[in-house]
C-alpha cells in the first residue's frame, strides 16, 4: 500500500480564491487534534510514502483514493487497509493520503483542479463549503440500501443538522465520538485539601482550587490553564451545563450576555492567584499536571491515552469528574464531538466502489478494533454493546454522560476580529471589561450574521422549540432573512 503524507502551505491569495467560506466555525469543540495521541504531530513537508515503499495496485483493480486529516490512528488504519487490499473480492485497491495542513483548502484545490480523491474524511468539512456547493454527495440512497450498515452505525440516530446533515441529506456517517470536557484531578492533593469528590457548583470548585494553592505554598497550584483555547476547556463548558450558549436558537441570533456570571467567577482564578501562573501550550501543561505542579486540569477523552501513554501520570492517582455548573444543577447539554465520518466526492468516477470503501471503514470489524484500541468512544448503541470495554483502559472513565449531546451548527459567518473564545478569556484575565467584551461580541457576531444572510453566504438557523438539555431534538428552520 502506498501512503502519501502531504503537507503543503498555500499562499493567502490562493486560499482566498479557492475557499471563500472564511469566518468563524463557532461550533468546534476542543482543539486537540487526536483522540489517541492528544496533539497529533505535523507531517514533514514532502509527498514521500512513510515507509519508502510504493506498492502498485494489482492489474484489473479499481484504485479508490482516500484523503484524511487524521494521523493519530494511522497505524491501525493502514494495517486494516493492507488486509483489505490483499483480500477483498470487490476488485478495489485503497490508496490512503494523509493531509496534515490546510486540509480543507487542499481538498478545494484538488476538486477545482480535477484531481480530488474519491473518499474523504469528512469530520472537519463545513457543509456550506463542501455540501451546499456540490463537492460532497448525499449518502442517503446508499445508506437506505444497506441494513447491516444501518444496524452498526445508526446513521439516522446520529445525523446532526449543520454537521453531517443538511435538509434531510446525510453527507457523512459518524462511527465514533469524543467526550465533552471533564475535570482530570490529582486525587492525592484533592483529598489532602479535605475533598472526597469534585464539587458540582463552580464557586465551590474555585474555592477548592484556592484551598489547594494556599495549602501548598506555591509547590502545587489548584488549577492550570493552557494558552490554547483556555476558555473552552472549562468555563465555556461550565456555562453549557448551566444552560448558557452563545447562539440564541429561538431567535436566530448570537447572544453572549449569559456568560457574565461565568466570567466574573472565572476571574477569581487569576485575580486571587489560584491558577498556575504560566499558561503554556497543551502538552507542556499536561506534563506539568503529570508532574504534580497543579491539581486540576480539564479536557476531553483524549486525555485517557495522553496520561497513560504519551505523558504518563506515575506519581499519583488521577481521577475524572464532570465539569461544575453555576448552581450545581444541570440545565443544559454538555457539548460532545462526533468523529470518524467519510464522504464521497461528486467528481469521483467510481462512486459505488467508493461506497464499498466506506462500508469497509464503518464495518463492525473495523470499528470494533478501532474503538478497542482507544481511538475514540462508540457513538452507536450497537457498537457500545459489541466492544470489550476491558480493553479501552481509562477511556472508560470518559463514557458518555446522560446530558451530553451534539449542538446544531450555528451559522458559519465571516467574522472580523477575534473570535468569542479569545475575547471572553481576555475578560477572565481582566485585559478587557466584561460588559465591553460581551457588547463587542454581540455587535460583531450579529453584524456578520446579518451581512452574510443578506448576501446569501449563510442562512439564519431558528429552533422555536429549542431545549437546552436536548439541543438537537427541536424543529430546525433556515431563514434567508
Amino acid at each position: 500500500m502506498k501512503k502519501k503524507l502531504i503537507s503543503m502551505m498555500l499562499t493567502a491569495a490562493m486560499v482566498a480564491s479557492l475557499c471563500a467560506c472564511g469566518g468563524d466555525n463557532s461550533a468546534s469543540s476542543n482543539t486537540d487534534s487526536g483522540q489517541s495521541s492528544g496533539n497529533a504531530s505535523t507531517a514533514n513537508s514532502d509527498t514521500q510514502s512513510g515507509d519508502g515503499q510504493q506498492t502498485q495496485a494489482p492489474e484489473g483493480t479499481t484504485t479508490i483514493e482516500v484523503w484524511t486529516n487524521d494521523r493519530h490512528d494511522l497505524e491501525y488504519v493502514e494495517s486494516m487497509i493492507e488486509q483489505y487490499n490483499q483480500s477483498n473480492s470487490d476488485g478495489i485497491f485503497i490508496n490512503l493520503s494523509v493531509i496534515t495542513e490546510d486540509y480543507q483548502n487542499m481538498l478545494a484545490l484538488a476538486y477545482n483542479g480535477g484531481t480530488a480523491p474519491d473518499v474523504v474524511g469528512a469530520n472537519s468539512l463545513p457543509l456550506n463549503t463542501f455540501a451546499d456547493t456540490g463537492i460532497l454527495i448525499p449518502l442517503n440512497d446508499y445508506i437506505d440500501a444497506d441494513e447491516t450498515f444501518q444496524t452498526v452505525n445508526e446513521p439516522y440516530e446520529h445525523a446532526y443538522e449543520g454537521l453531517n446533515l443538511r435538509n434531510g441529506n446525510i453527507y457523512g456517517v459518524y462511527s465514533g465520538m469524543r467526550s465533552g470536557v471533564r475535570v482530570e484531578y490529582n486525587k492525592d492533593v484533592v483529598e489532602a485539601a479535605g475533598y472526597s469528590e469534585i464539587p458540582a457548583k463552580l464557586e465551590d470548585y474555585i474555592n477548592m482550587a484556592k484551598t489547594i494553592t494556599e495549602q501548598n505554598g506555591g509547590s502545587c497550584y489548584g488549577i492550570g490553564f493552557t494558552s490554547s483555547s483556555p476558555f473552552e476547556r472549562l468555563l465555556e463548558m461550565s456555562a453549557q451545563v448551566s444552560g448558557i450558549f452563545y447562539y440564541d436558537y429561538v431567535n436566530g441570533k448570537y447572544d453572549f450576555s449569559g456568560y457574565k456570571e461565568i466570567l466574573e467567577l472565572g476571574q477569581r482564578f487569576i485575580s486571587e492567584d489560584i491558577a498556575y501562573p504560566d499558561q503554556q501550550a497543551v502538552d507542556n501543561m499536561r506534563a506539568l499536571f503529570a508532574e504534580g505542579q497543579f491539581a486540576l486540569w480539564s479536557n476531553a477523552s483524549q486525555e485517557a491515552s495522553v496520561f497513560t501513554d504519551q505523558i504518563p501520570v506515575n506519581g499519583f492517582e488521577w481521577g475524572v469528574a464532570p465539569v461544575p455548573s453555576i448552581t450545581g444543577e444541570i440545565k443544559g447539554a454538555l457539548q460532545t464531538t462526533p468523529s470518524k465520518s467519510y464522504g464521497i466526492v461528486s467528481s469521483s468516477k467510481n462512486k459505488d466502489q467508493a461506497w464499498k470503501v466506506i462500508q469497509f471503514f464503518q464495518s463492525e470489524e473495523f470499528i470494533k478494533g478501532y474503538l478497542e484500541n482507544g481511538y475514540c468512544l462508540p457513538i452507536s448503541t450497537y457498537m457500545d454493546g459489541v466492544i470489550d470495554k476491558s480493553k479501552i483502559g481509562r477511556l472508560a472513565d470518559f463514557s458518555m454522560l446522560e446530558y451530553e449531546s451534539v449542538y446544531p451548527q450555528p451559522p458559519i459567518i465571516n467574522l472580523t476580529g477575534d473570535d468569542y473564545r479569545i475575547v471572553l478569556w481576555n475578560a477572565v484575565m481582566d485585559y478587557v471589561d466584561i460588559d465591553d467584551a460581551i457588547e463587542d461580541l454581540n455587535t460583531r457576531y450579529n453584524e456578520a450574521l446579518d451581512a452574510d444572510v443578506a448576501s446569501g453566504a449563510t442562512k439564519r438557523l431558528v429552533i422555536s422549540d429549542y431545549d437546552p438539555l436536548h439541543p438537537n431534538d427541536g424543529t430546525m428552520t433556515y431563514l434567508e432573512e
